[in-house]
């Protein structure tokens, strides 16, 4: 049996993990990346592993073409496996006092609703046949409001919500949701952050990590599991007992144009 598994920002980082990780014979791996060139270069890794790859140079902000390109692979090759993975980071760059507006802006977009123009297509498409599953890449960053990546922290917080409120609306359409809560995985978006990285963990063990995830159907795939506890119970501390603490894990973002990892 053919299984079909799209992953956005599929380039680099996790994306490029997660397609390494599933690349097999019998696999049609479809990927979605703005840049045409890594995004041959994960093609033909995937390919030596005996997957087929259909590729997609796409910025997800392009809701119509975007829409347009996985409509087509789902009616070739159904998909099986939405991971909607593809997202940027900004903060306070060095020297200065707030993140750019124009970059918060664009994170926002790319994060929010690239999320929302990936999944929406896929959606109409499962529900017709009543079955599918959905990964939403969040962040561990959605359980707390850091002082210095006020726009990363909300866009994460948005799709956690977006995530579980789909995967309550469908678990009686045969389609499963998930929501990945990361920590800090090295990827060349993460080396852009100048700070501590506690729990540190390569983008090979996380994209490991979360196919256990979403094999199992867990609805939170959030890890590490005691960094991810700390970092929800500092979430819902008092505000001025949160604001003492993180201030302890100040950072800064150094800038680099947006590009989905």
């Amino acid at each position: 049996m053919i299984r079909t598994i799209v992953i956005t920002g599929a380039t680099s980082g996790v994306g490029r993990e997660l397609a390494l990780h599933y690349a097999a014979p019998h696999v049609v791996l479809g990927l979605v990346g703005r840049d045409g060139g890594r995004l041959e270069q994960v093609a033909a890794e995937v390919e030596r592993r005996g997957a087929q790859a259909i590729l997609g140079t796409i910025d997800v902000r392009d809701r119509v073409g975007l829409a347009g390109w996985l409509e087509a692979v789902d009616r070739d090759h159904p998909i099986d496996l939405l991971i909607a993975n593809a997202g940027v980071m900004e903060g306070t760059p060095p020297g200065g006092p707030i993140e750019p507006a124009d970059a918060a802006y664009d994170l926002m977009q790319i994060n929010v609703l690239g999320v929302m123009n990936t999944v929406q297509p896929a959606l109409q498409c499962m529900m017709a046949r009543g079955q599918g599953q959905i990964a939403i890449m969040s962040s561990i960053a959605a359980f707390v409001p850091l002082a210095d990546s006020p726009s990363y922290c909300a866009s994460k917080s948005a799709v956690l919500s977006y995530g579980l409120s789909l995967r309550a609306l469908l678990a009686d359409h045969g389609i499963r949701v998930n929501v990945i809560c990361p920590g800090y995985i090295d990827t060349p978006m993460m080396q852009r952050e100048n700070g501590a990285k506690p729990f540190k963990m390569s983008a090979e063990k996380a994209a490991g990590i979360i196919a256990i995830g979403l094999k199992s159907n867990k609805g939170v795939i959030d890890f590490p599991a005691l960094f991810s506890w700390v970092t929800w119970l500092n979430g819902i501390l008092p505000d001025s007992v949160r604001r003492w603490l993180t201030g302890h894990f100040r950072f800064t973002v150094l800038s680099a144009p947006n590009k989905p990892d």
